[in-house]
């Protein structure tokens, strides 16, 4: 019986990161439409079902977005449907709140051995550093500290946070070329230490839900590395499951 080869891909599949690539180039910036299915069809050399399925597995992973009608389009962080993509925090009574980001701190540092195993840099490299609160209704719900790469967050400081008026990914989309397309979180239990409690607004020992991500941008390259404290007395983390 004849074995398929490690290395044999599909054609779509193919076509997918010859796509991808033009993504990573900045060929098709996020917010901007790529080429219709003909035309890439005839750009690959490909029957334009192959293109479509492709497309459809970008979709599927919000890489792209189809708007009827008129095309399909780089997804990006300014889409208003794309929010709460990477945001997790509903309030108990359930229903959609949008966070206020209070930036506390942004500094530059020299990243240790476990930031640089994360960010996949060499210990030592420079590495940007925020720390803000998000609060909803004016409430604060999570403390976030923020660990970047520092050659590619150049420029990034306290006041360019304070001024920007969207969310952190945008910012980061926009004005730095960081597009994060996906993102992996371990979650546990741990108790509020006065610090936190104070920054919180609850009771030294509190329960809070420790999240820590990390976001990656395309080629799987790690972009950050983001650890948040989350009180969760009217709040609940939600993940959907399919």
């Amino acid at each position: 019986m004849a074995q398929v080869s490690p290395t044999f891909s599909p054609l779509y599949r193919q076509i997918k990161d010859l796509i991808m690539q033009g993504l990573a180039s900045g060929e098709w910036r996020p917010g901007e439409a790529i080429p219709s299915e003909a035309e890439l069809a005839v750009r690959f050399n490909v029957s334009q079902g192959t293109v479509r399925k492709a497309i459809d597995e970008m979709a599927a992973e919000n890489l792209v977005v189809r708007k009827q009608g008129k095309g399909t389009y780089v997804a990006s962080h300014n889409d208003p449907r794309a929010f709460f993509r990477f945001l997790r925090v509903v309030p108990n009574e359930g229903g959609v709140s949008v966070p206020q980001s209070v930036p506390l701190e942004c500094w530059r540092a020299k990243a240790g051995q476990e930031a640089a195993r994360i960010l996949d840099i060499a210990p030592g490299a420079p590495i940007t550093i925020v720390r803000r609160v998000l609060k909803f209704n004016g409430k604060p719900v999570v403390l976030d500290e923020i660990y970047l790469p520092g050659e590619i967050f150049q420029g990034l400081s306290l006041e360019v946070l304070q001024e920007y008026q969207g969310s952190i990914y945008s910012l980061f989309e926009t004005r730095f070329g960081v597009r994060m397309i996906r993102a992996e979180e371990r979650i546990r239990a741990v108790a509020a230490d006065r610090a936190t409690a104070e920054q919180l607004a609850v009771a030294e020992g509190s329960p809070l839900l420790s999240v820590e991500r990390v976001t990656y941008t395309y080629g799987d390259k790690p972009a950050e590395w983001r650890r948040g404290l989350y009180a969760t007395a009217e709040h609940y983390y939600l993940n959907e499951l399919n």
